[in-house]
């Protein structure tokens, strides 16, 4: 083991203390002057959208993220227990490629199954409006989330437990259902919760399918009525909304009480599939691969073939892609330069000051995107009129919702660097920043690129915030997809809706990186 720089030995009075509450402030005062708006609404208008509108999207949000859920979890754990406790041919080509989904933007998915599905397409089973169309399509998106997680939670069970319960007479099915879930849970809570959030806080394809949900009502009364008030009011609905969740997903994991010991551990063996099973396992993950990526990429490629001979790309699309790519590098880069001191102060001096900072920055992880996106507007609208209008706007507004996502990366790089080099470089001379420039930050560099990598492309594919806070004339690549889909011209958007996905590859494959070389 070895020690620890603490605050006692060095105590932290310098400009990272100051960067770190400033940054954290920074990050709250979105959400605190939302809840300020929505609280000083008049009477009248929580009661008229008390009347008109909110039981409505309550219901639609809570509904629609419950059957998200019950879908992704039937989905994502049979997939996980097919690839773990099955071998049959092609499996570990599968367990990458269901991965895939996730490169997938809900708005993409969403425009090209109301083609699929709608009025003259080639399967119109469902109507991808329906509340059974819209949770058909989120579902596909997310699906990966309990995959991912359920898999890996099945790689570490200890099938001991297992053995024991049937050697007592228990069933497969009782086995199933008593031990092996049971045991599951946390890795399955963790991944709904995931699903959840992402449905809650989705934006693109509830707009695109006229689903109205608690998001798409915060945009609605934005753009369409241009009511601040309303807005302030169902964002405020939207955020108590998450934290409820997260509050109660937190008291259910802590409710847990099931444990694996690490006595007798025995590791799940992969049972030999015989050519039906095989057959049978092949056509089952690969329906599911093929309506959640397959169909959507194959739609996206003919269209954009078929775009391209019309000219598509032409100067202006050159110019979504430049206005993406600056738009996504700067707040990418601006969040990991305000990320690293609240990273570096909660890893190396956990003092209560610095991890509640830490845990501030984390508030924009319940911001929903129409609702980051509209805190941000009415503060820049009220302290900083002039750059209303301006890109500054859009990165703020970025930083605001994203830097979470980074920290995720920053935090664990730091700690993994063992504190003894930087005391030696202390008792050198070298002063805390100077220390921090020199000898962390080089040592730190790869979990920096990784956070740079995520955010970059999270922000390529955001889509709410652009709509709300873009300059006039400054479109980007998921605007250009969100308006040509509005409008049915599925061709037009295709080439925008495929560069996206091709560049959101290397960001999945920095997720799933470390979990497949465990495989």
């Amino acid at each position: 083991m070895t020690p620890m720089i603490t605050a006692a030995r060095y105590p932290i009075t310098g400009p990272l203390s100051v960067i770190a509450i400033g940054v954290a402030t920074f990050i709250c005062l979105p959400l605190l002057y939302v809840g300020y708006l929505a609280l000083s609404a008049a009477p009248a208008l929580w009661l008229r959208l008390w009347n008109t509108r909110i039981p409505e999207l309550l219901w639609n949000t809570a509904s629609l993220a419950a059957g998200v859920a019950a879908a992704t979890l039937v989905l994502g754990l049979s997939l996980a227990w097919i690839v773990v406790r099955y071998e049959f041919p092609g499996r570990r080509i599968w367990e990458w490629v269901l991965v895939l989904p996730l490169a997938m933007p809900t708005y993409v998915l969403a425009y090209v199954y109301a083609y699929v599905m709608g009025p003259g397409g080639p399967a119109p089973l469902l109507s991808p409006q329906s509340y059974a169309g819209v949770t058909l399509v989120m579902a596909l998106d997310t699906f990966p989330f309990v995959y991912l997680l359920a898999r890996a939670a099945l790689l570490n069970f200890n099938v001991s437990f297992e053995e024991v319960a049937r050697s007592c007479g228990a069933t497969p099915i009782k086995t199933l259902f008593r031990v092996t879930l049971p045991l599951l849970r946390p890795a399955v809570v963790a991944g709904l919760s995931l699903v959840i959030l992402y449905v809650v806080s989705d934006f693109g394809a509830v707009s695109l399918l006229r689903f109205q949900t608690l998001t798409y009502g915060v945009y609605q009364q934005l753009t369409g009525r241009y009511d601040h008030s309303a807005a302030s009011v169902l964002s405020l609905l939207l955020v108590v909304f998450a934290f409820a969740f997260l509050i109660a997903e937190r008291w259910f994991r802590h409710r847990s009480r099931f444990y694996q010991t690490t006595g007798r551990y025995r590791a799940p063996e992969r049972r030999r599939c015989g050519t039906l099973g095989s057959l049978s396992a092949t056509a089952y993950v690969g329906s599911i691969f093929a309506v959640s990526f397959g169909v959507p990429l194959w739609f996206l490629l003919a269209w954009s073939g078929d775009a391209i001979a019309q000219g598509a790309l032409d100067s202006r699309f050159v110019g979504y892609v430049w206005n993406s790519t600056l738009l996504s590098g700067l707040a990418a880069t601006g969040a990991v330069v305000i990320g690293i001191p609240l990273a570096y102060l909660a890893s190396r001096y956990p003092s209560r000051l610095n991890l509640l900072c830490l845990q501030a920055a984390h508030t924009g992880y319940v911001l929903p995107g129409p609702v980051a996106a509209f805190a941000v507007l009415a503060l820049f609208a009220q302290v900083a009129p002039l750059l209303y209008g301006t890109i500054v706007v859009l990165i703020v507004a970025y930083i605001v919702h994203f830097l979470p996502a980074g920290l995720q990366s920053m935090e664990p790089a730091i700690q993994q660097i063992t504190p003894n080099l930087e005391e030696a470089a202390r008792s050198l001379g070298l002063g805390l920043v100077q220390t921090l420039r020199k000898v962390t930050l080089p040592l730190v560099r790869t979990g920096l690129i990784v956070a740079l990598v995520l955010m970059f492309l999270q922000s390529m594919k955001e889509l709410p915030a652009k709509l709300l806070l873009r300059p006039v004339g400054f479109d980007t690549l998921a605007v250009r997809v969100w308006l040509e889909a509005s409008e049915e011209y599925y061709q037009m958007a295709a080439p925008s809706a495929l560069l996206i996905v091709l560049m959101s590859l290397p960001a999945l494959w920095l997720l799933v990186s470390k979990d497949w070389r465990a495989a």
